[in-house]
């Protein structure tokens, strides 16, 4: 009895290293790994800084625009102070409906602009994720992260600099 109870935790030792063994070697699998800054691969990609140049053209031309608006309501004002009361209500009227304009432009152009910058940031996303999806497939890593989610990670498994590269170069 004794003889067989020693048998079998021999047999269950045996087989508990065997299996040890077996997942320490599914595990030792090396991974390579790396990570991007996004925030300055997009800073420092050509198309945000042309996106940016070009954005920051059109709202100061629908800033002029509705210095337009304001202007115009200003004059009437000034107007308003020297005209009847009859006359200061029906010309209250005319600022109101400026007002209301000037109100309705402001909301358009919001959205307008929102939109639009919406829509590029979403480009330069789309190319970013494919420069880095390609890059780490033909440079062989198994996995890329987000430098912001990484709480430590050494400068040599940064492949920000890469990606800048390739993206610069691919728009061009």
């Amino acid at each position: 009895m004794i003889r067989k109870l020693g048998l079998v935790v021999a047999i269950a030792v045996f087989v508990t290293a065997c299996f040890t063994m077996l997942s320490r070697d599914a595990f030792a699998k090396e991974y390579r790994i790396g990570y991007v800054d996004l925030a300055k691969v997009s800073d420092e990609y050509a198309k945000t800084k042309d996106f940016e140049k070009t954005f920051e053209a059109q709202v100061k031309g629908k800033d002029a625009e509705r210095q337009k608006f304001v202007d115009e309501v200003r004059k009437l004002k000034d107007e308003q102070a020297l005209l009847s009361d009859k006359a200061k209500a029906e010309k209250q009227a005319i600022i109101d409906g400026k007002i209301a304009n000037l109100q309705e432009f402001d909301r358009r152009v919001r959205d307008e602009l929102i939109k639009q910058r919406n829509q590029m940031l979403g480009e330069i996303q789309k190319d970013i994720d494919t420069v880095i999806s390609a890059y780490s497939k033909e440079a062989g890593y198994d996995i890329v992260l987000i430098k912001q989610t990484v709480l430590f990670a050494g400068p040599e498994l940064d492949l920000t600099a890469e990606v800048v590269k390739r993206l610069n170069v691919a728009k061009k």
